[in-house]
C-alpha cells in the first residue's frame, strides 16, 4: 500500500473517535475561521462607515445582494464536492474522492468566469434592480466591479477550504482563513485611507489576501503524500461526478439564491418606506448577526464530515448525536445575538457608524430582528444537516420555506397592517418568518430522525 494510499487513517478517526471530540476538533478550526472572517467583514464595514459615510454603508447593503449571487454559485460547487468526498472517504473509495478534487478546480473556475461576465455587462440594471439610488450607486459599484474581477479567484478558495476540511484537515483550513483575513484587515486602511480609494480600496484588499491564501492551498495539495492530491489525470470533468456533486450543492446553492432574492425585496421594502437610511440600518445590523451566524457556519463545517463520514459507514447513532450537540451550540450562539440585540442595541450600531441619525434609526429594528434568534441557530443547523447526508431535496424544501414561502409574502403583506408606520412591519416580517420555519425545521428533523432510529433497530 503506497504512503498516500495509508492517508485515508486521518479521515477514518470520523468513524471512531468521540462526537464531541470530533466536534471540538473540527468545529472549533471553523468556528475560528468563520469568527475571523466575519469580524472582517465587520471591520470593513466600520473602516467604510467611518471613513465614506451612511451612504456607503447604504451602497454595501445593495451590494450584498450581487455578492450572495457569486457565493452561491461557489457553494453549489464547494459545499457539493465536499460533502460528496466526506461520503466517499468514509466509503474507502478514494479514486473518487480525488477525481472530484480536479472537478472543484475546473468547476470553480467556469462558473466564476461566467458570473463575472454578467455582472460587468449588467452591472448598473442589476445594482438598480437591488434597491439602489443616484445618491448610492456609485458605491455600490465601485465596490462590486473589482470583486466579480476577482469571482473565479474567490470560488476556487472556498472550494478548496472545503475540501481541506472534508479530508481531515481542518485547522489547516482555519489556517488558510485566518491568513486572508489578516492580510485583509491590513490592507483595508492602506487602500481606504492611505491610498485614498475609499470602498474600492476595500475590494482590492480583498482580492488580494484572497490571491494569497489560495497559494498556500495550491502547495498543500501539491504534495503527494495528502488522501487527495494534484496529479496528472483528475484534470477534466467527470459527467458523474459532477452531476452528484452540483445536486448535492443545490440546496446551499438555492438558499444563497433565495437569500439574495429576499435582500432584493427588503431592500427595495426598506427604500420605498424608509429611503437610503432604512437601507443603511439593515445593513449595520445584518452585519452584527453575521458575526454570530458565521459562527454557527464554523460549527455546521466540524458536523459536516463528520455527519458525511458517519451517513456513509452507516453509523447513525453517531451521525444523530453530531447533529444533536451542533444544534444545541448554535442555538447558544444565537442567543448571543438576542442578548445584545435586545440589552445593548445602542452599543452594537456605534461600532459601525459615529451618524447619530443612523444610529437613532436602528435601535428599535435592532431590538426587531433579534428577538427570534434563538430559533435561527437550530434552522441553520437542520438545514446543513440534510445537506451533509446528501439529502439535498429536502434541504432545499427547508432553505425555500423560510426564504421564499414565508418571508417574501410577510414582507409584502405586513406593512399594509402597520398603517402608521409601514416600515415597523418590514422589520418585523422577519422574526415572524423565522418562527414560522423553524417550526416547520422541528417537524422535519423530527420524522428523520424516526426513520434513522427504525433503520438502527432493525
Amino acid at each position: 500500500m503506497s504512503k498516500r494510499r495509508g492517508a485515508p487513517l486521518k479521515a477514518d478517526e470520523l468513524g471512531t473517535e468521540s462526537i464531541r471530540s470530533l466536534l471540538i476538533k473540527y468545529a472549533l478550526p471553523g468556528i475560528i475561521a468563520m469568527t475571523a472572517s466575519s469580524l472582517y467583514n465587520m471591520v470593513d464595514s466600520i473602516f467604510i462607515g467611518h471613513g465614506c459615510g451612511a451612504l456607503a454603508l447604504s451602497g454595501l447593503t445593495v451590494a450584498k445582494p450581487f455578492m450572495d449571487i457569486c457565493v452561491a454559485f461557489g457553494t453549489l460547487v464547494g459545499v457539493g464536492a465536499s460533502t460528496l468526498v466526506a461520503i466517499k472517504l468514509g466509503e474507502k473509495d478514494y479514486n473518487t474522492a480525488e477525481r472530484i478534487l480536479g472537478n472543484v478546480i475546473l468547476l470553480n473556475f467556469i462558473l466564476g468566469v461566467a458570473v463575472m461576465a454578467v455582472g460587468l455587462i449588467w452591472m448598473d440594471p442589476i445594482l438598480y434592480a437591488f434597491g439602489a439610488s443616484e445618491a448610492t450607486i456609485s458605491y455600490a459599484r465601485e465596490y462590486m466591479e473589482i470583486i466579480l474581477i476577482g469571482n473565479a479567484l474567490t470560488h476556487i478558495y472556498f472550494g478548496l477550504n472545503s475540501m481541506l476540511r472534508s479530508m481531515g484537515h481542518p485547522r489547516t483550513s482555519m489556517v488558510a482563513t485566518i491568513v486572508a483575513v489578516f492580510i485583509n484587515i491590513v490592507l483595508d486602511p492602506i487602500f481606504i485611507f492611505g491610498l485614498d480609494m475609499g470602498v474600492r480600496g476595500a475590494a482590492v484588499a480583498t482580492l488580494i489576501s484572497q490571491a494569497i491564501a489560495v497559494v498556500w492551498q495550491m502547495t498543500i495539495f501539491l504534495n503527494p503524500n495528502e488522501i487527495i492530491h494534484f496529479h496528472k489525470g483528475i484534470w477534466r470533468l467527470d459527467a458523474q461526478i459532477t452531476k452528484r456533486s452540483l445536486s448535492i450543492g443545490l440546496s446551499p446553492f438555492l438558499m444563497n439564491i433565495a437569500h439574495c432574492f429576499v435582500i432584493i425585496i427588503l431592500n427595495n421594502q426598506f427604500k420605498e418606506y424608509g429611503g437610503d437610511m432604512a437601507l443603511a440600518s439593515y445593513g449595520v445590523i445584518n452585519r452584527f448577526i453575521f458575526v454570530f451566524a458565521m459562527i454557527v457556519m464554523g460549527l455546521n463545517q466540524g458536523m459536516q464530515p463528520i455527519v458525511g463520514y458517519n451517513y456513509g459507514a452507516r453509523q447513525y447513532a453517531r451521525m444523530l448525536r453530531a447533529f444533536e450537540l451542533t444544534a444545541i451550540c448554535a442555538t447558544m450562539v444565537m442567543g448571543g445575538v438576542f442578548l445584545l440585540g435586545e440589552c445593548v442595541p445602542r452599543w452594537m450600531v456605534m461600532l459601525f457608524t459615529h451618524d447619530s441619525e443612523l444610529i437613532e434609526q436602528t435601535i428599535v429594528p435592532m431590538r426587531i430582528l433579534a428577538s427570534s434568534m434563538l430559533l435561527v441557530g437550530f434552522q441553520m443547523v437542520a438545514g446543513n444537516f440534510f445537506t451533509s447526508i446528501g439529502m439535498a431535496g429536502k434541504s432545499i424544501f427547508l432553505s425555500l420555506t423560510r426564504q421564499v414561502l414565508f418571508l417574501i409574502p410577510l414582507a409584502l403583506l405586513m406593512p399594509m397592517l402597520f398603517t402608521d408606520s409601514p416600515i415597523t412591519g418590514v422589520w418585523w416580517s422577519i422574526p415572524a418568518s423565522d418562527v414560522i420555519s423553524a417550526i416547520v425545521a422541528a417537524v422535519m428533523i423530527a420524522v428523520q430522525v424516526n426513520k434513522f432510529k427504525i433503520e438502527m433497530n432493525r
